[in-house]
């Protein structure tokens, strides 16, 4: 893959990702956002992927196996199945293919993925942090929701 070609395969990553990973500008959709985490993890973008995954769970993320998922894998394309924008009025799931290969072969990591919109900018539901999570506290996202009204559903 060219070094100018974006690695979620939507152009130039100058004027594709590269805004969004530099903090210049917020992903407007969850699945521009998926397509900006798919090539921070080909670009090694590890700070990235924990700003844009929910604020409650940014200290629940094993940075360190992140940052060795991403380094350890030479990351070929991005298929994006579907992306329902409009789950309800701020969450959002896109289903994907992350085409890799770890050294020895090729793989494919398929996911249906879900966002939440929060104070204009989407972020990332993470299911796979050990947090312990309860109906009643508040809500992962930032919301003034209640965990169980806002995003539970989606995790």
């Amino acid at each position: 893959m060219s070094l100018n070609v974006c690695p979620c395969g939507e152009g130039e990553y100058q004027s594709c990702c590269q805004a969004l990973h530099l903090g210049q500008i917020k992903a407007e959709t969850a699945a521009q956002l998926m397509r900006s985490r798919y090539s921070a993890f080909a670009k090694h973008e590890i700070d990235y992927i924990v700003k844009t995954t929910a604020i409650g769970q940014q200290q629940a993320l094993d940075v360190h196996a992140i940052t060795d998922w991403s380094k350890a894998n030479t990351w070929l394309k991005l298929e994006v199945v579907q992306a329902k924008e409009k789950l309800d009025k701020n969450h959002a799931k896109v289903e994907f293919k992350a085409h890799y290969h770890d050294g020895e072969k090729e793989h494919i990591h398929h996911e249906v993925s879900h966002f939440v919109k929060h104070g204009g900018a989407w972020y990332f539901l993470d299911p796979t942090t050990d947090q312990k999570i309860t109906m009643k506290q508040p809500c992962i996202c930032g919301s003034d929701k209640k965990f169980k009204q806002c995003c539970a559903q989606f995790l």
